[in-house]
Order: C-alpha cells, then structure tokens, then sequence
C-alpha cells in the first residue's frame, strides 16, 4: 500500500500550513499550493523532514481555468489524490456598513471563497474517481463559524462561507456511494496572519468570556481535525460539520 497524498490549498502559512504538517505526520505526501510561484524558502523541508513528499503548485483557485494544472502537478508527483483541502480563502474586502458593501467586493470574496471552491472540488471529486485508491478518500473543505454566526459588518464573507457548508452538504451526498468523505470544518476565532489586525479585540472578547474555553484557538487545533477526518476512521460520518471553536458557536442562555 502506498503512502496518500494529500493537496492544500493556501498551504502556505496559517490553517493550511498547520493541516499539511498534521496530514504529514499522519502519513500522507503532501501538494501544497498557494498564490506565489514558488514554495518559501522553509516550507520542503519542514514538510519532507517529517517523511511526507513535497511539491508545489502555484495556483490561484479563483481561475478555473488553472484547475486542471494543479491536479495534473499531483498526480504527477504522486499518482494519484487520497484527499483535497479546501483552505484556500480571503477575508472581507473591507469591513463595514453592509448596505454600503461594493459589489465587486462581494464577487471578489465569493469568486475565490465559494466559486473557486466549488468548482476545484468538482474537477478533484472527478479525477479521483478515475485514480487508484487503496484507502481512505476525502474532500475537507474549511469553512468557519461565520457559516452561521453573522458578522453584519462581513456580510460577503459570511455568506461565501455559507454557500460553502451547503456546498458540502450536497457534495456529500454525491459523493456517499464512492467511498469519498465530505467534511466541513468550521474554526472558530484562530491566531492567524488573518486575525492579527483584530488581535486586540478579540482578547477582549475571550477574556469576557466570548469562547467558553477562554482561549484563542490556533492552526494545530484545525490541522489535527483535519488530519483526524483525512485518516477515514470518520468515514461513515460524512457530510458531517466538525466545529474547531472552543465552544464558540454552542447556543446559550
């Protein structure tokens, strides 16, 4: 039985970087891609020293069009796709009045965050249907709590993560009779490059008890749920939605 290979989008830095070395250490070879043409200087070899494969695609997933070079680029280095990690996303263009929001602001966060994503998955979903597998398959997709939680002040990026939890939703289904798992992961407020300008604020809110397990969150915490759901002992849960939040988004009186 050969080794999975794994790709992550916006693998770079951040969430993706964290889910690829978990993927790694659990045992899968790993494609990362990310919007520079070349891997940073760090990144092979943090991912190689922990006994994984490593290539690099540049990839923008808002142009579909580069879609199919990014999966050529893994099954070229690996022979074939075990599973894909949606990370890949921006946050609001800019932040405020959602009845002064721009729509090209709104179809810049959608075009990457949703259409982009939809449509990466359905060109993987196809190809590793046509690849050998001798294992567990899955397609993780990294939404946020924001898929339910609104944020009036980002309403765009509220609803591309949305669009996204039902995007999995029907994915799963399609996907149940193929042996592929489809999971949402759902973060909840994690110390990223995305979060730094809202450091202040959200210490704030943690200490006033805003996360029930009054701490941040960090990218390990939704690396090893990805590498728990990508590892196929959850396969039988598929279309489920794994919240990674410290109890952020449990309802309460």
């Amino acid at each position: 039985m050969s080794r999975p290979a794994a790709i992550v989008t916006g693998g770079a830095r951040g969430i993706g970087l964290a889910c690829a070395e978990a993927l790694a250490d659990a045992g899968f070879d790993i494609l990362l891609s990310d919007l520079a043409d070349e891997a940073a200087d760090g990144l092979a070899a943090d991912i190689t020293g922990r006994g994984a494969k490593f290539a690099y695609a540049s990839s923008d997933i808002a142009d579909l069009d580069g879609h199919a070079a990014l999966i050529d680029a893994a099954t070229s280095a690996f022979g074939r796709i075990d599973c894909l990690v949606n990370n890949a996303g921006i946050g609001a263009v800019l932040r405020g009045d959602l009845l002064e929001l721009k729509p090209e602001n709104f179809d810049r966060v959608l075009g990457i965050n949703l259409r982009g994503t939809v449509f990466l998955s359905q060109a993987v979903a196809k190809a590793m249907l046509g690849l050998p597998s001798d294992g567990a398959r899955s397609i993780i997709t990294i939404t946020s709590v924001s898929a339910a939680m609104a944020s009036p002040e980002r309403a765009d990026y509220c609803i591309s993560k949305a669009g996204l939890s039902m995007w999995v939703k029907n994915l799963a289904l399609r996907l149940a009779t193929e042996n592929i798992a489809v999971f949402e992961v759902r973060p909840g407020i994690i110390r990223t490059d995305m979060t730094a300008g809202v450091t202040a604020k959200y210490d704030g809110l943690i200490d006033g008890g805003l996360v029930p397990a009054m701490r941040w969150g960090a990218a390990d915490d939704v690396g090893a749920a990805v590498a728990a759901l990508a590892g196929g002992t959850l396969g039988f849960s598929t279309g489920s939605v794994i919240n990674v939040d410290g109890a952020l988004s449990v309802p309460r009186l």
